[in-house]
Formats: C-alpha cells, sequence, structure tokens
C-alpha cells in the first residue's frame, strides 16, 4: 500500500536527499519546513549547504508540474508542498498556534482525513514531535536512514581463547592461521590472544594473506606518547600503517582518541615525511548555551573553537624530544607548513592530497557530511575521525545516526580502512571516574 510521509525540517536538513528514500511512496513537505529551511539557507556551515541543497532539488521538480499538485521524483515515488488547510482545525486548543511543530502536525492530519484509508507517517528527528503527534493518533517514525544499532557498534578488536601452543608458535613464526573462533573476522580487526596459564599475545588480521600477524612493540616513543592499554596499542599501530587510509576512533572522554591521532599524524609528517602536512579539523558545534558572536579577526574568532586541538598539540611539546631540538610550539610547525588547523567549514570543495588528515568530534556530523569530507581526500592522503557516539552537541543526529558510527559500520569490511573502540581513560583518575559515574 502506498504511504504519505509527512518530512519534518530536520530530516531534510539530517540528509538532503532523504526525499528520494522512500521508493515509491508519497512525500509531503509541510510549507512550513519550506520557511524553515530558508531560515537556514544563510548558514555558512554544513546545515546551510544541505538547506540550499534541498531547495535546489526541490526547485527542480517544478518542471514536472505545479507542487501543489503531486509531482514524480523519478523514482516512483511523488512529492508535493503542503499547507495545513483544514488540518489547523482539528487540533487540539493545546497545540494550535504558529509553531513549526504544529503547522506540520496540522498537514499531517489533514493528509489523514484527505486520504481515508492511506496510511499517513510523521517523519522526523524530534523526539517531541513524535510524542504530539503519538498522542494524536498519527503514526510516528525517525528517520532511519544509515542508523546503526549503538549497542552493537563495530569495536574493531575481540578476544580469543587460544592453546598455550598456539601462541608459542605464533611468536616464533611471527604470524597464524585465525584459530577456531575467529573465522570471520574483519579486514584489520585485531585479536586479543590468550590461555588458560594467563599467556596472551595481540595480533592483527590481515585480511588479503588470511593471516594473523604478531602485533610489535612500540620500542620508542611517538612524539612523548606510549600506549597505556591494549587498546591505544591497538589505535597506534592502526594510525602509524600507511596502507589504512581510513582509520575511525571512537571511545569516551579522556581515553586518548585525538591525542593518540596527532602524535601519529607529526610523526608521520614531521620526522617521516611520508605526507606533507597534518591537517587538523573539528566542526564547531559549542556545549551548552552559545556565547554569541567573539571579537576579533578570523584566526582569533576560530581560536575558542580549535583550542582543544592547540592543547594536545602543546601537550605532546611537553613530552617530546622536539621541545629539546628548539621547537618551541604548535604555532612554529603552523610557519612551517608541517601542520594546519582550520574548522570543517572550510574543508568543502577542496581536494586535499597528500595529507594526514583528522577530524576531531566526528561524532557531531551526519552521514552525509562526513561523506563530503572522505570524498575530499586526494591521492595519499590518509583521514583518521575521532568521537564518542554518546557525546553529541549537534540536534540533528544521535548516537545511532551520526557519521562516525555510520561510517564505522559501512567500512568495516573494507580492506583499506580500520577501527578502534578505546574503553578505558586515561587522562587522570578523576576524569576516568566522572566518566564512568556521572
Amino acid at each position: 500500500m502506498i504511504k504519505n510521509f509527512v518530512l519534518d525540517t530536520n530530516v531534510l536538513l539530517h540528509d538532503p536527499t532523504a526525499i528520494f528514500k522512500f521508493r515509491d511512496n508519497r512525500i509531503i513537505i509541510p510549507i512550513t519546513v519550506i520557511e524553515e529551511l530558508d531560515r537556514f539557507k544563510k548558514d555558512l556551515n554544513m546545515l546551510g549547504r544541505n538547506a540550499r541543497t534541498v531547495s535546489k532539488f526541490i526547485d527542480r521538480l517544478r518542471v514536472e508540474g505545479s507542487l501543489a499538485n503531486w509531482v514524480s521524483l523519478g523514482n516512483g515515488g511523488m512529492l508535493r508542498v503542503a499547507f495545513d488547510g483544514d488540518g489547523a482545525a482539528l487540533l487540539p486548543a493545546e497545540l494550535q498556534g504558529n509553531r513549526e511543530d504544529n503547522q506540520i502536525l496540522a498537514v499531517a492530519l489533514g493528509e489523514k482525513v484527505r486520504n481515508g484509508n492511506a496510511p499517513v507517517v510523521v517523519v522526523s528527528k524530534d523526539t517531541n514531535l513524535r510524542i504530539k503527534a503519538d498522542a494524536l493518533g498519527l503514526r510516528a517514525e525517525d528517520f532511519e536512514s544509515d542508523r546503526v544499532d549503538i549497542e552493537e557498534l563495530y569495536q574493531g578488536y575481540r578476544e580469543v581463547h587460544v592453546e598455550k601452543a598456539w601462541i608459542d608458535a605464533f611468536y616464533a613464526a611471527g604470524e597464524g592461521d585465525p584459530p577456531a573462533g575467529a573465522e570471520d573476522l574483519h579486514p584489520n580487526e585485531y585479536l586479543v590472544l590468550k590461555n588458560s596459564s594467563s599467556q596472551s599475545a595481540l595480533g592483527r588480521h590481515d585480511s588479503v594473506r588470511r593471516k594473523i600477524r604478531v602485533l610489535p612493540s612500540f620500542k620508542e616513543d611517538v612524539w612523548g606518547v606510549r600506549p597505556r592499554n591494549k587498546e591505544q596499542h591497538f589505535a597506534l599501530d592502526i594510525l602509524l600503517d600507511d596502507s589504512v587510509k581510513l582509520v575511525t576512533l571512537a571511545g569516551k572522554a579522556g581515553t586518548g582518541k585525538t591525542l593518540l591521532a596527532i602524535a601519529a599524524g607529526l610523526r608521520k609528517t614531521s620526522d617521516d615525511e611520508a605526507y606533507q602536512r597534518l591537517l587538523v579539523s573539528r566542526p564547531v558545534f559549542p556545549m551548552g548555551k552559545d556565547i554569541g558572536f567573539l571579537p576579533g579577526d578570523v584566526e582569533e574568532k576560530l581560536k575558542p573553537w580549535m583550542q582543544p586541538i592547540f592543547d594536545n598539540v602543546e601537550y605532546l611539546f611537553g613530552y617530546s624530544r622536539r621541545k629539546r631540538q628548539g621547537m618551541r610550539g604548535y604555532q612554529e610547525l603552523i610557519n612551517l607548513g608541517i601542520l594546519e588547523i582550520e574548522p570543517l567549514t572550510y574543508i568543502r570543495g577542496r581536494s586535499i592530497p597528500n595529507q594526514y588528515i583528522i577530524i576531531d568530534e566526528a561524532q557531531n556530523l551526519s552521514p552525509h557530511e562526513v561523506k563530503t569530507i572522505l570524498t575530499r581526500a586526494g591521492e595519499n592522503s590518509k583521514v583518521v575521525l575521532t568521537g564518542d557516539p554518546y557525546q553529541i552537541d549537534n540536534p540533528f543526529v544521535d548516537s545511532a545516526s551520526n557519521g562516525l558510527s555510520c561510517i564505522v559500520e559501512k567500512f568495516k569490511g573494507e580492506a583499506i580502512a580500520g577501527h578502534v573502540m578505546l574503553m578505558k581513560g586515561e587522562r587522570s583518575p578523576l576524569a576516568e571516574l566522572a566518566a564512568n559515574i556521572l
């Protein structure tokens, strides 16, 4: 049966191609959604670009006919732009007024009366709107394209029990065949190999040769950093491997995601010269109430947003030999062209070859935005995404629909990608306790 989907603005801002993802069903865009898109279109961030993209898609559909009637989407589906009409009179007194959410509900109620038996579904990423729709007797759903089960998110490693003889042979040869219980390994998946005698080994799956290779120890620090636990060991190994072009690091605050990524990036650019430059970027989302406009030029305005990156680089200088070799701080790296730190807003439209690219706080990005970033990577570039799927400041994504979680799941079967979930906090005992109990 053909369904009628009434879309909220946040669905289109989350994924500007959403109108094409409902197959042969009918899409209804309330006029208030068009008004909201108009308010977003002037923003110079990804939400603004998404708003402009949606408006262009809908504008092109006008060649098929009037948007007041049904126009073809080209995939079997139909679309029209609707006013609330008779639906406004169906709203209870508590929901009457000019609020955008209520006008969307009025459109849905009007469609339900008009279409009789045809199901009407309100699609929104706003929990409260879905609650109100359900209270009005309307069917309500989240937009679940690219949605993953966060509780089942791929960790990038697993623990396997083996015999003592297997571990002895593994160390002797430097590699081994996948043991029993590990036949379904993903490319670059890590193994914690244990036996009943408390003997253990760390390995990594080579999907091309179908072998588990011994994970080398870090005899030298990486810009003053050494792994403090097995997950950090896995992370540094994959971050320093030039054959792996996409790395995702997820974990709670204090697990070392950003610090490890920057340390590895400085090693590969400044020391090994495997890449021309280390580019570090992050989305500009405030935690809590925004403080408004900031004074100064562009560099001064951006410094508060980029300060966490500067803090990590300064920390590395404090513990690295580079400090004793005369290099005084991150500004010198920037002046030498080795390090570039900029907001994510400026990455779109660029082609970025031969660079080690770190995108911090990637959990605040939508899948579409992450796709835009990954398509910027040029020849011999490596992209590292770091973030905590449970610590999201973007109101248009959640722990299961953000770009970081999506990329982890979609790339886990690709030999060009690797992922590590960091579990143990190493920032300080206080930070670890706060992350666990608060």
